[in-house]
């Protein structure tokens, strides 16, 4: 891994399977291994190094075997094997646009598994994997799990994520299987076939679940609906990513199923780039992966400390082989942390490089009288309003200068405008507030939209 070249895949494998091992034996992987789990420290200057080395490498390959980037490099008259912290910014980033629009040239390996993103924010992407990728992923991924304990031999997942999402499934699949646990793919059917699934204490019923926070905002206004709580369920913990997950959501799981929620962050053009959400509620993406630059919203320059900016990431290559993206600009909008915190992040995480937590969309931020207002100020504080029914629809906009949001009429809500607009008071945020006459499905998009009627099993004969 230091020297950037391929691993051998089926060394990691028999990782996973000597970790299990111990653990069967011992109990615990051991302190050492602890510790580096936690992120492994790093003199500043060797980190720097191994960062400028693994862009040159990547660079170099994508110059070699990418259409697109052999003429994206010299457009901008940048030498990949000059490349480094220092100059990277002089390279133009790579947008979702570049890779609709000319997707068989960012090709650079033999193609064998297809993935889509979902197309909630824009066109669907397809992205092609190698079968390199496809082992090598699930085995880092699988070691990374039984070693934190977050999935042992007597689980059972329940993967409930859109089919589009090809690669992500095909790795759970494989991280089950290398982890000794049982899997069961449901998709995006219908939030009342999936709670059935959830449902009970015995063996059949999941510990672990994989889907999206509006998906599970629905199967948690489901439950309650029924009278259903912990003592119902037999699920551990919940993984969600994809969407804005707010705290009020996340309790409410907790509440509901009993089940502790963990927010991740990954994308399918990125993968295995992901990070982790930290008790500061700072998003860390490991240095070793890949590269995460800040760029400023308006300039593309990199952020300042405390402003916010866009997520642009860089895949090193060997974990990236098939479809590699150069300085991505994800859209995904974050804060950069500020010089104190970046000095001293003071979380369990510290040696990992961070962020804050994911903020929306950059192609939604709202831009008032009164300064900017990110998607998550405005589903945190509709969130967490009595009695809401997650997620919550609503359509975010700036009419005279002021955040104006338009809620549905219908069902009738339990808050009338007048105690959301005193909500948005109280988070510090000046609000017009009005029902329109719709039940929401005019109003935001969100993932559990892509619900696959197809797959459910009402209609059948029984």
């Amino acid at each position: 891994m230091v020297l950037g070249r391929p691993v051998n895949v089926r060394s990691a494998e028999k990782l996973v399977a000597d970790a299990l091992a111990t653990l069967a034996e011992f109990g615990s992987p051991g302190e050492d291994v602890e510790q580096l789990l936690r992120g492994a420290s790093a003199d500043p200057e060797m980190r720097t190094d191994l960062t400028n080395k693994a862009l040159r490498r990547t660079a170099k390959r994508l110059a070699g075997k990418s259409a697109f980037y052999a003429e994206h490099f010299g457009a901008a008259g940048v030498d990949p094997a000059r490349i480094g912290l220092d100059t990277v910014a002089t390279v133009p980033v790579t947008t979702k646009t570049d890779l609709i629009k000319r997707g068989a040239d960012f090709l650079c390996a033999e193609p064998f598994l297809a993935s889509r993103t979902t197309g909630t924010t824009g066109r669907p992407a397809e992205i092609w994997y190698s079968a390199y990728e496809e082992r090598l992923w699930p085995a880092l991924v699988a070691l990374s799990q039984v070693l934190r304990g977050n999935v042992r031999t007597t689980d059972l997942m329940q993967f409930n994520v859109s089919s589009r999402a090809t690669g992500t499934a095909y790795a759970e699949m494989q991280v089950a299987r290398m982890a000794g646990a049982a899997i069961r793919m449901v998709g995006l059917v219908p939030p009342t076939e999936t709670l059935d699934l959830m449902t009970g204490t015995g063996p059949t019923a999941p510990t672990l679940m994989v889907t999206y926070p509006s998906y599970l905002g629905q199967l948690i206004t489901l439950a309650r609906e029924r009278g259903l709580g912990p003592g119902d369920f037999r699920l551990r913990t919940v993984n969600v990513g994809s969407e804005v997950l707010s705290p009020a959501l996340a309790r409410a799981a907790t509440e509901t199923f009993g089940a502790r929620v963990n927010d991740g962050y990954g994308m399918t053009e990125l993968t295995p780039m992901a990070g982790a959400i930290c008790s500061r509620r700072h998003l860390h993406i490991d240095a070793s992966i890949g590269l995460v630059e800040v760029c400023d919203l308006d300039t593309g320059e990199p952020a300042a400390p405390g402003a916010l900016g866009t997520i642009v990431a860089t895949p090193f290559y060997p974990y990236r082989e098939c479809m590699p993206l150069f300085r991505y600009d994800t859209r995904d909008l974050v804060r950069r942390l500020s010089e104190e915190e970046e000095a001293n992040p003071d979380c369990e995480m510290a040696n990992v490089p961070a962020t804050s937590h994911i903020l929306g969309k950059a192609d939604h931020v709202l831009r008032t009288a009164d300064g900017v207002v990110t998607p998550r100020e405005v589903i945190e504080v509709l969130d967490a309003l009595p009695g809401a029914a997650w997620p919550v629809r609503h359509r975010a906009s700036v009419r005279d200068g002021r955040l104006h949001v338009d809620l549905p009429a219908r069902p009738a809500p339990p808050w009338d405008s007048t105690e959301v607009t005193a909500a948005f008071a109280a988070a510090g945020l000046d609000a017009t507030v009005a029902a329109v006459d719709t039940d929401g499905s005019q109003l935001r998009r969100y993932r559990c939209d892509l619900t696959e009627n197809s797959f459910a099993s009402f209609g059948r004969a029984q």
